[in-house]
């Protein structure tokens, strides 16, 4: 019972099963989260994070296990858990469009697995699946809060030279 539970869990109430792109699927779970999250104190956010991360490391590697080893496609819970790193602390990351993006650019980083997330899941173990999707989140947190930056002072800039 306990087993089935967790290994529901892990592959995000089975959308890891899914034929084809079960990492993009189980991570819209994520979006949920993230929503709920965002509704939340900054301090209340990040210890949630780091609480869930913390969880999902044995987690991940229980159904590591169970599934013959490696970061098994069917493992879901590592992109659920790392998905609203990407909006952590970002002004007005409620808005539909943004958690679109956010959604975009980290399953861009996920996928691709720039250096050196593909160094990190070699790791190996829960702690280098979750890992990986951290780095993924860090990254799209970060292009995420420089365009936004970048396009509040271009608002700014357009703003000033009107009046």
């Amino acid at each position: 019972m306990i087993e089935g539970t967790m290994l529901l869990l892990a592959t995000g109430l089975g959308l890891g099963w899914l034929p084809w792109a079960p990492g993009t699927f189980g991570s819209l779970l994520g979006i949920p989260l993230a929503w709920w999250l965002l509704g939340r104190p900054l301090p209340l956010q990040f210890i949630t994070l780091v609480l869930l991360l913390a969880i999902g490391v044995p987690l991940c590697h229980w159904a590591s296990i169970s599934l013959g080893g490696g970061d098994a496609s069917a493992i879901v819970a590592d992109e659920i858990l790392a998905f609203p790193i990407v909006l952590l602390g970002l002004a007005g990351a409620r808005r539909p469009w943004m958690i679109g993006a956010a959604f975009a650019l980290y399953r861009l980083f996920d996928i691709t697995k720039l250096p050196p997330i593909g160094h990190i899941e070699a790791i190996g173990g829960g702690l280098g699946i979750m890992l990986d999707d951290v780095v993924a989140a860090l990254y799209a947190w970060l292009v995420l809060a420089v365009a936004i930056a970048l396009w509040r002072r271009h608002a700014r800039n357009d703003h000033a030279g009107s009046m």
